[in-house]
């Protein structure tokens, strides 16, 4: 077996096994009947040093299933608890387990994680499976967030398992195989908050500090810093997701993982019309989760991370509670920056003037006003092709145009350099709704993967600008706005 643990590439060394054992449960999954590979991420596997091609096969599916454990693979569960829509529950992979821990060719430690693997005790009930339409959702939003620069986790392997499980119906099982800089989440720290010892609370800290921030692991305000890195992370995160349209749908704190990366595609989707208010998860039912307001329950979720680390931060219970408070103040600074920089790059704006959030803002308030397509409104400015929407036809955006224009001339860079930086800032493609649910029919009901590929394809390049890409920035035929989406899909 070692030999063809080595031979598939696979160099596991499991440091979160070392933990206190409160913080993990020790399993193997469930065996299913007949894996087989529906999607392998080649290159992916590539970069993780992994044998893509003795992977790709049916003994790669027999491993991505679950089925059969690599050598050096410790097979866990999580235990985390968290807030889900602002009530606080005891979580933890119900339906996961952590594989292990891949070290690759460029010395970096990522999790190998099955997702729809069997029951663990921390299941609640459920069966502990998935289905192929939400692993295969996953699998291409992970993948498109990749290409589009934003940090999130991966995709490496979707398997169909052989057999049903039931939701609302009778659909077919399968396990995706995620990778991740860890799954570590601010549900594991308020996991330890409320049932570990304080030793645990900061084994886990200090495990953390090493595996992420490993430059402030041994720093006198080592626990303040990793609070510090963590607001920073995610406010760069959110305000990434800000500038592309995309929900994130349930951003409980369960989902939102310490190294700053995004994770768990649930009920997930990217906007088409501009609408700060837009909702597509099933069970938001008060918006909670809407896209405008992500950059506060952030804050939100980061003040939920503060509270556990408060025995860390001072020994004297006021001056730790001041000292979180004052950290967690930047966060709203910190994303504004982030999400400030980041709209000036999609309008081609290199340096900064003070009336430049005054032209983003009317810009954004024009679109929801229009219903303007967001992506396409950027995409339209980047190659001044001004026509052919209600917006473009006003009095108020001719207006404002004239404001860009004037605010573009007034740098130093020419207008070449200015496209060039709107090129590489707004995306040709997103992963549009009805083209992910086009792909998730073809290829659940029908056996057909070729336009799900397809699709792939054209996501994994976002700002190639190509002909190719057309077709896939082109609206639906009729705009659906009761458009949904469901927690699992």
């Amino acid at each position: 077996m070692q030999q063809e643990t080595l031979k598939k590439g696979w160099h596991f060394d499991n440091s979160y096994a070392h933990l206190p054992q409160t913080f993990f449960t020790k399993q193997g999954a469930v065996p299913v009947q007949s894996p087989k590979l529906i999607l392998f991420n080649t290159s992916l596997a590539t970069s993780l040093g992994l044998n893509a091609e003795a992977l790709n096969s049916a003994d790669g599916a027999e491993v991505f299933a679950g089925n059969l454990t690599p050598e050096g693979a410790e097979p866990l569960a999580q235990a985390y608890a968290g807030h889900q829509f602002g009530n606080f529950n005891m979580l933890g992979d119900g339906r996961a387990l952590l594989l292990g821990e891949q070290i690759t060719p460029q010395g970096e430690r990522v999790d190998i994680q099955l997702k729809g693997s069997g029951r663990t005790p921390y299941s609640r009930g459920g069966d502990g499976r998935a289905a192929v339409g939400p692993m295969l959702r996953e699998y291409i939003i992970s993948e498109a967030m990749h290409a589009l620069g934003i940090p999130t986790t991966r995709s490496l392997a979707v398997v169909s398992t052989g057999e049903n499980i039931t939701r609302e119906t009778e659909r077919p099982g399968a396990i995706l195989t995620r990778v991740a800089s860890s799954h570590l989440r601010v549900a594991t720290f308020q996991y330890a908050a409320r049932w570990g010892s304080i030793d645990d609370l900061r084994a886990l800290a200090d495990y953390t500090l090493q595996r992420h921030f490993s430059d402030i692991a041994e720093a006198d305000n080592r626990y303040l810093l990793l609070l510090q890195e963590v607001i920073k992370r995610q406010a760069s995160l959110i305000a990434k997701w800000q500038q592309v349209g995309f929900i994130h749908g349930v951003m409980n704190t369960d989902n939102m993982a310490i190294s700053g990366e995004t994770i768990d595609y649930g009920p997930c989707a990217f906007m088409d019309a501009y609408n700060p208010a837009t909702v597509f998860s099933s069970i938001d039912t008060q918006g909670r989760y809407a896209y405008g307001n992500q950059p506060y329950i952030g804050g939100w979720n980061l003040a939920r991370f503060a509270e556990t680390l408060l025995p860390l931060l001072h020994e004297d219970e006021e001056q730790a509670v001041q000292i979180a408070q004052d950290a967690i103040a930047q966060f709203s600074e910190l994303y504004h920056h982030y999400w400030l920089s980041g709209m000036r790059s999609k309008l081609g704006l290199f340096n900064e003037e003070a009336e430049d959030e005054a032209l983003i803002r009317d810009l954004l308030e024009l679109m929801e006003e229009h219903s303007a397509d967001y992506t396409n409104t950027f995409l339209e400015l980047t190659f001044d092709t001004l026509k052919g929407t209600p917006l473009f036809d006003t009095s108020e955006f001719a207006e404002w145009n004239d404001r860009h224009q004037a605010r573009l001339g007034r740098q130093q860079e020419g207008k070449e350099e200015s496209q060039q930086l709107m090129r590489t800032s707004n995306p040709a493609v997103i992963p549009r709704n009805h083209r992910v649910e086009e792909a998730l029919e073809r290829a659940e009901n029908h056996g057909d993967l070729s336009v799900m590929e397809k699709l792939l394809a054209v996501l994994s390049n976002p700002f190639a600008h190509s002909p190719e890409q057309s077709e896939y920035a082109e609206l639906p035929a009729q705009c659906n706005t009761s458009y949904q989406t469901f927690c699992g899909t």
